[in-house]
């Protein structure tokens, strides 16, 4: 045996539990979670390990130096091992040791120690007998059991003291103080004994037990003998009557489940009921399926109330922040969402909607919040869904009824308490059977469904205790009262830069290991994804970002098989083109010079923020305007306003409007377009147009307008402002009272962007046109009172 007295007397310390380690003894430990330091040390020769028990507290973030027992073992480690549930070690058991100082610092704990060994006063003659008379205790307790024999195989071929006690006392109900005393007794001998009387109790406790058990069974003969009796007659109904005996066996059956499901009364008393009356049907009969079916629903669904399990809200930051990068307040909203679950047991209306762009996490958000509560996940596709049914399911009276989808969710987790991702609330449609998102009103409302009633199932069923997370591109299509029902959380576009640590720290791994591939065959350097995302994923979320890095894998993957490149194969820019083909750019840019008439608009899509061109053109005429490019009502209206604010405010003599016809244009004629937001954009393109003015093309704007010249505020600036950035867009023009909105805009967006704001029509034209006007209230009104005296 290896003493380290000599040769260390400072180790690392692994907590153990419940576990008999002693001097000389090969011992798989088994360690539920090991840190990459503590793996690296516990390899190292000039450290020792200490096996230390613990007295309490098993949370190891939480671990103090009272929680530990003072004598521990020192080992080595031949092998580790990782297994479903943590680390496997292979140790060797070198010493007894005694703890001197404990310290802990950042999960990981130092001890110095010394080193106390085994005191062996027992000859090896007495140690033959001690070990002899314990295999013989041992063997009469298995004498007890059927299928015995191979374990006390293993038990004769054990020739060590220590190790049999080590072996025997995984398998024995015995206490972890009675254990760690095993530990702490340095007396081979005394040791010995210890051991030796907690066999002979376990032995007394046995026959105990099969003492009682036979008078018990001596009494249960009687029941026995009558339930055989029973399932004879039930044989010979049978032979007599087809199809009853194998009716009532799953009759019985039924039964018993309706007793196992914890049902509530008023749905016992229904379920009972039922079975009566597939009790009084036969075989044949069109109703026997149907209620069998209808039972089999209620049987499997879970009734009882699930366990409040505590939230770790460190564990679940942790969850969200290695699972997505970025989105700091979306995670904040979560975590603060948890927090108040976690301090109020019995919150109702745990329901998150999540709106943002397509490809931005929302889907896999809800994911991370099912791992973060340890709750089971369900995900329902919602879009294109228009029949009613599917939510609240079919009545029983029609052929081929089924449960609504909720329902089936419910039944499928096993778990009343699961975390149910809805997706696409958005894109529910009305059609000829109802209206699916009126259905979801119920299921919805932390008033209503902690009674929610299913057409097939016609009960009232508790969902309070479900969290539903919803997501969404866009709040537009959300009915009004359904969207009431829910805590919005707005997820926005990605950055560049939030894009290129994606991909590096997730995609890129993610796409590798669906492709076989690995860092030493295949190298994306940093400004390769750079170009990739600028380039040929100009989108808000990252769902195309990660179909190039795939196709770039799939390319990679055949010449890697083909052995056609030298590994590792390390993709160039220049090669991109080859690989993914010509650059990708649906999004339009800002242009080298804009005419006179022609001005940059921002505006919101469901995909991010994007820039926009609104042309002006003026030509001979009868004083006609023309607006096309697919414009909506608002647009409209906000056009008309517009040229109404021209003529007031602008020099009259700039354009004979009675003699010229105006034509405004939005190109991408193709896409619809509406809002309010181009109101001073179409502004400034009529100034520009008036007085013959360029608007620099690197300035664009939003902000809706009044007809009194006043700049009022819009929405989705943050997305606007990134589609600016992206466009090389360096000036925005923004509404005064957006400010506010500003500090939800990424730093480096900010810093790449020049922000005015502007509060009236005035401010727009200087910054703009270069024009300073004076604030009147209407030239009309002015002219007037320049030629009337009124007399008060």
């Amino acid at each position: 045996m290896i003493n380290l007295e000599k040769n260390n007397k400072e180790g690392i310390v692994i907590p153990i539990s419940d576990t008999v380690l002693l001097p000389g003894v090969i011992f798989i430990l088994r360690i539920s979670k090991l840190s990459e330091e503590e793996l690296r040390n516990l390899a190292r020769e000039d450290i020792a390990n200490i096996a230390l028990p613990l007295k309490q507290n098993f949370n190891k973030k939480e671990l103090k130096e009272e929680d530990f027992y003072k004598v521990g073992v020192s080992f080595k480690v031949d092998g580790v091992e990782k297994i479903e549930k943590g680390y496997q070690l292979k140790i060797k058991v070198l010493d007894r040791v005694e703890m001197r100082t404990l310290s802990i610092e950042n999960d990981f704990i130092h001890a110095e120690y010394d080193v106390s060994p085994d005191n062996i006063d027992l000859n090896e003659k007495s140690q033959e007998e001690m070990l002899g008379y314990m295999k013989k205790v041992t063997h009469e307790i298995s004498k007890k059991f059927q299928g015995s024999e191979q374990y006390m195989k293993v038990i004769e071929e054990i020739k060590d003291l220590n190790s049999f006690i080590v072996h025997l006392s995984q398998f024995m109900p015995i206490s972890k103080v009675e254990k760690y005393d095993l530990i702490e007794t340095q007396s081979l001998k005394e040791r010995s004994l210890k051991f030796m009387d907690y066999l002979l109790k376990q032995k007394e406790t046995l026959e105990l037990q099969l003492q009682l058990a036979e008078k018990v069974s001596e009494k249960a003969n009687k029941h026995y003998r009558e339930s055989m009796l029973r399932e004879q007659l039930k044989v010979i109904q049978e032979e007599l009557n087809e199809g009853k005996g194998e009716s009532a066996k799953k009759d019985k059956d039924y039964l018993s489940k309706i007793e196992e499901a914890q049902m509530p009364p008023d749905i016992k008393n229904t379920a009972l009921d039922e079975l009566d009356k597939l009790q009084s049907q036969s075989a044949n009969s069109s109703d026997y399926n149907i209620i069998r079916n209808y039972l089999d629903l209620l049987v499997q669904l879970p009734w009882k109330k699930s366990e409040v399990k505590p939230i770790n809200l460190g564990e679940a930051r942790r969850i969200l922040d290695d699972e997505h990068y970025g989105l700091s307040k979306v995670k904040d909203r979560i975590i603060q969402h948890l927090a108040v679950m976690q301090l109020k047991k019995d919150k109702k209306g745990s329901i998150l909607l999540l709106v943002g762009p397509p490809g931005t996490g929302k889907t896999s958000l809800g994911k991370s919040i099912a791992e973060a509560l340890d709750r089971k996940y369900i995900r329902l596709s919602l879009g294109g869904i228009r029949d009613e049914a599917e939510i609240r399911g079919h009545r029983r009276t029609y052929v081929g009824a089924m449960p609504g989808r909720i329902i089936q969710s419910i039944k499928k987790a096993g778990e009343s308490n699961p975390v149910m991702v809805l997706d696409e609330v958005d894109k529910l449609m009305t059609g000829y059977n109802g209206d699916p998102a009126s259905a979801l009103l119920e299921v919805l409302d932390p008033e209503q469904n902690n009674s929610f009633t299913d057409h097939y199932l016609d009960l009232p069923y508790d969902l309070s205790e479900v969290f539903f997370i919803a997501t969404a591109n866009s709040l537009e299509s959300i009915p009004g009262p359904l969207l009431d029902r829910m805590e919005v959380i707005q997820i926005s576009s990605y950055t560049i830069n939030e894009k290129f640590h994606i991909a590096k720290n997730h995609l890129v791994p993610e796409v590798f290991e669906e492709h076989g591939l690995s860092q030493e065959q295949l190298v994306v350097e940093d400004d390769v994804l750079q170009k990739i995302i600028s380039d040929y994923t100009l989108e808000a979320g990252v769902r195309g970002l990660k179909k190039q890095l795939a196709a770039i894998a799939r390319v990679t993957t055949e010449k890697i098989v083909s052995n056609k490149v030298e590994l590792p194969y390390k993709v160039k820019i220049e090669e991109l083109e080859d690989l993914l083909g010509r650059q990708v750019s649906r999004h339009d840019k800002a242009e080298l010079d804009n005419p006179p008439g022609v001005v940059t608009g921002l505006a919101w899509t469901p995909v991010g923020g994007e820039i926009l061109f609104i042309e002006a053109t003026d030509m001979l005429g009868n004083g006609q305007v023309t607006l096309t490019g697919k414009l909506g009502d608002v647009m409209k209206e906000s056009a008309r306003i517009s040229l109404s604010l021209l003529k007031s405010r602008l020099p009259m003599n700039s354009i004979n409007f009675k003699e010229r016809d105006l034509h405004i244009h939005v190109p991408s004629g193709s896409v619809p377009k509406d809002g309010p937001s181009a109101g001073i954009t179409l502004f400034t393109a009529l100034a520009s147009l008036v007085t013959g003015i360029k608007v620099d093309s690197k300035i664009a704007m939003t902000g809706e307008i009044t007809l009194r010249g006043a700049v009022l505020p819009i929405g989705g600036l943050k997305e606007k402002l990134l589609g600016a950035q992206r466009a090389g867009i360096t000036k925005v023009l923004i509404p005064k009272d957006n400010v506010i909105d500003l500090k939800d805009v990424p730093e480096e967006v900010k810093t790449q962007l020049t922000i005015i704001p502007v509060d009236t029509i005035e401010d727009v034209l200087k910054e703009t046109l270069g024009i300073s006007l004076p604030r009147i209230d209407h030239m009309f009104n002015q002219k007037v009172s320049d030629e009337v005296s009124f007399q008060v």
